[in-house]
């Protein structure tokens, strides 16, 4: 009797086996297919992940200091470059006169004028001052100016 059950049970399997055969070659494929689509968004993800990183380096180079402490200088990274743009916008964005972008940068008015439209570039000594005003918020600035008037 065991050799029946035996012989029944192999070809209850074989049979099983054949009419599974095609749906498991489709489900092959699809897993195949799932599987380097799978692979194709890992690398995406990773891709926009670093840029995203990237991005968020430039916005916190680029981010403005807290009101009360100055911008920092650079160690080892990236040279510090000035914009004539960038001292243009930062005196609207004040909202201050020449006079007082003046006294603030302890400048001529014909050396601001020349570096706000890019026609000169400052010295080294003026560069330090020009990064520290670029640095500053609207209160410090007119505490500052209030602080220069007072003299």
């Amino acid at each position: 009797m065991t050799t029946f059950s035996d012989a029944f049970r192999s070809e209850v399997v074989r049979m099983a086996r054949k009419e599974l055969k095609p749906e498991l070659q489709g489900m092959r494929k699809a897993l195949s297919s799932h599987r380097s689509e799978i692979a194709a968004l890992k690398r995406e993800v990773k891709s926009l992940t670093s840029q995203l990183k990237a991005a968020q380096r430039v916005v916190k180079e680029t981010a403005a200091p807290a009101e009360d402490e100055p911008a920092p200088a650079r160690k080892g990274g990236r040279k510090w470059v000035f914009k004539p743009e960038a001292l243009a916008a930062k005196r609207v964005e004040l909202g201050i006169s020449t006079k007082e972008m003046i006294t603030l940068l302890q400048a001529s008015p014909a050396s601001l004028n020349r570096w706000e439209t890019g026609k000169s570039s400052p010295r080294a000594a003026q560069l330090e001052r020009i990064r520290l005003v670029l640095g500053l918020g609207k209160r410090k600035a007119l505490a500052l100016l209030a602080e220069g008037e007072g003299k």
